[in-house]
């Protein structure tokens, strides 16, 4: 799923989905309950280009703001402040019927494979609909392209006729991923789409999706929790803490030369081969991840660093542009390979 990018294309011309200063938050609770509201920041201040072609993975731990930050790329979710743009054009506040043009072209795949989908509803059907709703084809044209998107994903037309419950977790996700091709979309944004999945399953399905790129000339983003899948999928790699990016490049730069204290501790969390094990420290970090409704002051990751400063805790890094087409927000990044 590494494709590769022309940089010297990429310099001239528009990323196919940008996000500029992309925040979504969200008031919880009731003013009458004993806490009273809360402002959660659960995507705050997000920057994001993806170029046409490639593959973009997204990663950080459950309940970072990777599935938020995902929707809103959608406009499934409404935008608190920031812009949205899909191939130059800013679509951060169109309505919803100004939007309709643009769905086809931006679709996601979604975590769980059996919620997204109807269970009251046949496979086919569920299939059809977005085919019917933004196109004028014919009966006969949507049944042929069922069968076409049912070959594509490795699905029988027989099986079109079944409800939902009588897939396994695999097949069902192929469903899911069917739907999202059924209007012959740019993008696709993937929010976490094999982290349910038995890791056989997950192979796959990862390479169902390499496959469909190369033959489709599709873009995605690509988000888990999983390092191991981010560095198998993706060409560039974006780390994810508490509603922001801590740092972002070239997938194999990052995860061979971290230079964000909270990414060499992902990395140095991921379970080695017994050859290597020796050579390798882990960084432990301390405590849990903050409330995202009262963040730590300055950087939010410096209650768990093992080299934070007073800097650290009274002026908030910004994404800052380092050697090799990568950036990283902190004050003391960290230089070479990890120990």
């Amino acid at each position: 799923m590494n494709a590769r990018i022309d940089r010297d294309t990429e310099a001239s011309s528009e990323p196919v989905l940008e996000a500029r200063d992309l925040k979504k938050h969200y008031v919880v609770g009731h003013r009458l309950s004993r806490t009273g509201k809360k402002l959660v920041k659960a995507v705050d201040g997000v920057n994001l280009k993806l170029w046409a072609g490639e593959t973009f993975g997204l990663v950080g731990e459950s309940g970072c703001g990777k599935s938020t930050f995902a929707k809103c790329l959608v406009r499934l979710h409404s935008i608190t402040s920031g812009s949205l743009f899909f191939e130059g054009r800013d679509i951060s506040a169109l309505s919803m019927r100004a939007l309709r043009p643009i769905r086809p072209h931006l679709q996601m795949v979604f975590q769980d494979p059996y919620a997204s989908l109807n269970p009251r509803r046949r496979v086919g059907e569920l299939i059809a609909e977005p085919i019917r709703v933004h196109t004028p084809s014919t009966a006969p044209e949507i049944r042929i392209r069922i069968a076409e998107l049912a070959d594509l994903v490795g699905l029988t037309t027989e099986q079109m006729e079944r409800y939902p419950h009588e897939f396994s977790g695999g097949q069902r996700q192929r469903i899911g991923i069917a739907r999202a091709l059924a209007l012959s979309p740019r993008v696709i944004v993937a929010d976490e789409p094999v982290s349910a999945l038995d890791v056989s399953v997950q192979a796959q399905i990862i390479n169902l999706f390499a496959d469909l790129q190369e033959r489709l000339g599709l873009t995605y983003l690509f988000i888990a929790h999983d390092l191991s899948v981010i560095r198998q999928v993706s060409t560039r790699a974006a780390v994810m803490y508490l509603g922001s990016v801590v740092e972002v490049g070239p997938t194999r730069d990052v995860y061979e030369t971290p230079a964000h204290p909270y990414t060499r501790a992902l990395i140095s969390a991921v379970p080695a081969p017994s050859i290597n094990r020796a050579r390798r420290t882990r960084e432990i970090l301390e405590g849990d991840s903050p409330d995202p409704s009262n963040p730590p002051s300055g950087c939010r990751f410096h209650p768990r660093c093992f080299q934070a400063q007073q800097r650290c805790k009274d002026e908030r890094p910004v994404l800052q542009d380092i050697a090799g087409g990568r950036a990283v927000a902190c004050h003391f990044p960290l230089t070479g390979p990890p120990r």
